[in-house]
């Protein structure tokens, strides 16, 4: 009952149900009467609605009504009870007077109460000092509040020295750069090196405060105490998960459960301050620095504290900007993590974390896309797949929606073969309507965004055939539901192009709830249509919708066909000008078309590019045959030009050096050739004969092509001395080969002759 009353006066003040000097007067002494009763709750409920009453009320009411009782309630002879409603009053009175009145007559009752002998007063006094110090301003707050806040650090009661310690942090902004050094640093350091020993009970505080702790005495940390807290930041991000023992190290010993959670929370908190800790150190010293204690916090056996990390994560991908490449292993670990609530927490800002990831900050350019996270399609094709085998719907709902993303991270190609066809499949599939129409926009999505005009038909041709005309009703409800989302995201040509004439089919359905869906979706419908540009449109649809007044039998059907036909009879249809009362749609409209359009042309272009790449490629290995052609026709000009000087020297010689050649000739004939070398006449005519002459112009077609053989010269140099050989010499024509091997034959039968008269001489003179 007193509760219920405490709750009903508060709402009558909230709602303003009378003046306040009415509530004032009626209601205010009953709710002060109320703070001290026995029960706690209803105390505390009576003590939220006096509090909420001290925002509107006047100051004179204030100080007359509440600050003079409370000088005697603040007593020690007072109630426990009494004197903790005190604490929490005196804190919501210092911000409505001026510095002189609480200089004169709430400070003393602060003290007083910081100094009281219960540690719940105490603690609850020294809570109550950061709203105090807001009220006093810097140089009371230096002077009073803080001596009273560094006796507090140093209380025999945990509670005390936990709130002092919080309360510390949250004033720190108030203290000058002289009070931080002096005296906040050593209290903050007396606190660390308690924690772990002596005073376990501020760890789980500290652990929270650390990061605001840190970036609040950056100015005044010397690179010793700064590498200092650093590492005892890196402590805490592991506590917990060693076998050894803060307290001994020596000794293994066994974690008590309220221990475990402890150091679970301990590290939850650490994972909460990464952010201010990659500040603290300066992004660029990230890797350096930090990197290992990201990777071990992102791998943390405990499911709060890699949640945490994940909420967190876009902060963090943020601060690092063109260094986030850097946490792209953690990310594709978080997608990957076991816990769905993981995976939750990491979408909420995917679409702006895969951002980041693929242009890779400022100093990087959009051409990066996935060069840094080679394993992200992977993880995502992952992710949506455990989502889509749990329970939670409405994560694989959110996860849908966040996908939409993807054509501005990955690529038109990726999408259409590891995506797209998965989001039709969950369209038809999937049982859960909102987790259909999720994927059903983000099918569209990724539709408007594709660079290949086959897909987006092959597309658009399982949409009509699978959904629109698809044997189960739910898959045809779900066409519509896409022909919406088509509306949406596409210009009208385009929808009055592929899916007007599918939609109009649906009038004849056998299924009552479709033709019902379609009613209502047919003024949005007409909306595409322009004159007189699809007139033929409009009045397909006239036909359909008299059709379905003349033959519609379902009563709920034909009642909402009426009631469209009204509305559609309002319609005013845009014409292909601009109107002013359409102008803003028309300008959408105008901007998708273009977009569209400009697709297209892309597609166009590339096709273009890939013929002319084809194209240079076939004509570079053209150029190139042709080149070598050109050297070996170059070569076989100098070789043909040397053979023509050379018979032309030989031509000029005199009868002697005939003769004497004539000698030589003769003389090598006369010796024996090896069998193998007596088809050299023949392979010279027989190359003669085959026809390997020169195109080149000046040159006969007796020329030949030069014959050397290598082995031929070496060998018969060896056979006679003096016959020469010049291997830049060829044989000029075939008219004279030919006479030189008749001479040759002559001058072999003469010399032939002779030895069998020589012979015969021998034989008669023995």
């Amino acid at each position: 009952m007193q509760l219920t009353a405490a709750v009903a006066f508060l709402t009558i003040l909230q709602e303003e149900s009378v003046s306040i000097h009415t509530y004032s007067h009626s209601f205010l002494h009953i709710i002060l009467q109320n703070l001290e009763h026995r029960d706690a709750g209803v105390s505390n409920a009576w003590l939220e609605t006096l509090l909420a009453v001290i925002e509107v009320l006047p100051k004179e009411t204030i100080r007359h009504e509440i600050l003079n009782p409370l000088v005697s309630k603040a007593q020690l002879s007072q109630t426990l009870q009494s004197r903790l409603v005190s604490c929490k009053i005196l804190g919501k009175l210092a911000n409505k007077f001026e510095t002189h009145i609480i200089k004169r007559e709430i400070l003393p009752l602060v003290k007083s109460l910081c100094q009281d002998v219960e540690y719940e007063v105490r603690s609850c006094m020294c809570r109550q000092l950061e709203h105090i110090a807001q009220g006093i301003g810097t140089e009371l707050t230096k002077n009073v509040v803080l001596p009273e806040l560094v006796e507090l650090a140093r209380d025999e009661g945990s509670s005390v020295r936990l709130a002092a310690f919080e309360t510390l942090v949250n004033l720190l902004e108030m203290f000058d750069a002289d009070d931080r050094s002096q005296t906040v640093l050593p209290l903050v350091k007396s606190f660390c090196e308690k924690s772990f020993k002596v005073d376990e009970s501020i760890l789980v505080s500290l652990s929270f405060h650390l990061g605001k702790l840190c970036n609040g005495l950056y100015g005044i940390f010397t690179p010793e105490q700064h590498l200092r807290f650093l590492e005892f930041y890196k402590k805490l991000c592991t506590l917990g998960l060693q076998q050894e023992n803060g307290h001994n190290d020596n000794q293994i010993q066994l974690q008590t459960l309220e221990q475990e959670k402890k150091y679970i929370l301990v590290r939850k908190n650490c994972a909460y301050n990464f952010p201010a800790m990659i500040v603290f150190v300066d992004p660029k010293n990230f890797h350096l620095e930090l990197y290992s204690t990201f990777f071990c916090l992102c791998h943390d056996p405990e499911v709060p504290v890699r949640y945490t990390m994940a909420i967190g994560l876009y902060e963090v991908a943020k601060l690092l900007d063109s260094g986030v490449y850097v946490i792209h292993k953690e990310l594709v670990t978080l997608l990957q993590d076991d816990s769905l609530e993981v995976l939750d927490a990491l979408i909420s800002h995917l679409p702006e974390i895969l951002e980041l990831m693929s242009t890779g900050g400022e100093n990087s350019g959009s051409e990066s896309k996935l060069l840094t996270v080679p394993d992200l399609i992977p993880a995502l094709t992952t992710a949506e797949q455990r989502a889509a085998t749990s329970l939670k719907w409405r994560t694989h709902e959110k996860l849908l929606q966040k996908y939409a993303c993807l054509p501005h991270i990955i690529s038109s190609d990726q999408i259409y073969y590891r995506f797209l066809h998965r989001m039709l499949t969950i369209i038809m599939t999937n049982n859960v309507l909102p987790v259909q129409k999720a994927a059903a926009r983000t099918l569209c999505v990724y539709l408007r965004y594709n660079r290949k005009q086959e897909q987006r038909h092959e597309v658009i041709q399982k949409l009509i055939e699978q959904l629109g005309q698809g044997k189960s009703y739910w898959n045809r409800l779900r066409f519509l539901d896409t022909c919406e989302f088509i509306m949406e995201l596409f210009s009208k040509s385009f929808f009055c192009k592929y899916f007007f004439l599918p939609v109009l089919e649906l009038t004849h359905d056998p299924v009552a709830n479709v033709r019902m869906k379609l009613c209502y979706l047919l003024p949005k419908v007409k909306s595409t249509l322009k004159v007189p540009t699809d007139k033929h449109l409009l009045q397909q649809l006239e036909l359909c919708i008299r059709k379905l007044l003349c033959q519609e039998k379902d009563k709920d059907v034909l009642t909402i066909v009426k009631r469209t036909v009204l509305e559609l009879d309002r319609m005013e249809i845009s014409v292909d000008a601009f109107q002013k009362r359409f102008f803003e749609n028309d300008l959408l409209d105008q901007e998708k078309e273009r977009e569209e359009q400009l697709l297209l042309e892309m597609e166009q272009l590339e096709k273009e590019k890939q013929q002319n790449e084809g194209r240079s490629t076939s004509m570079s290995d053209k150029i190139f045959e042709k080149k070598r052609r050109d050297s070996k026709t170059s070569t076989l000009s100098k070789s043909i030009s040397l053979s023509v000087s050379g018979s032309s020297s030989s031509a000029s010689t005199s009868k002697e050096g005939k003769k004497s050649k004539l000698v030589r000739s003769q003389s090598f004939s006369t010796q024996a050739l090896h069998p193998k070398y007596g088809n050299i006449d023949k392979c010279s005519n027989k190359s003669s004969a085959t026809g390997y002459t020169s195109s080149i112009p000046g040159v006969g077609k007796g020329s030949m092509l030069p014959f050397s053989d290598d082995s031929f010269r070496t060998r018969s140099t060896n056979i006679s001395g003096n016959a020469v050989f010049s291997s830049s010499a060829p044989i000029a024509t075939s008219s004279r080969n030919t006479a030189n091997s008749v001479d040759q034959k002559n001058n072999g039968t003469k010399d032939s002759h002779s030895r069998k008269m020589s012979l015969k001489n021998r034989k008669s003179n023995s």
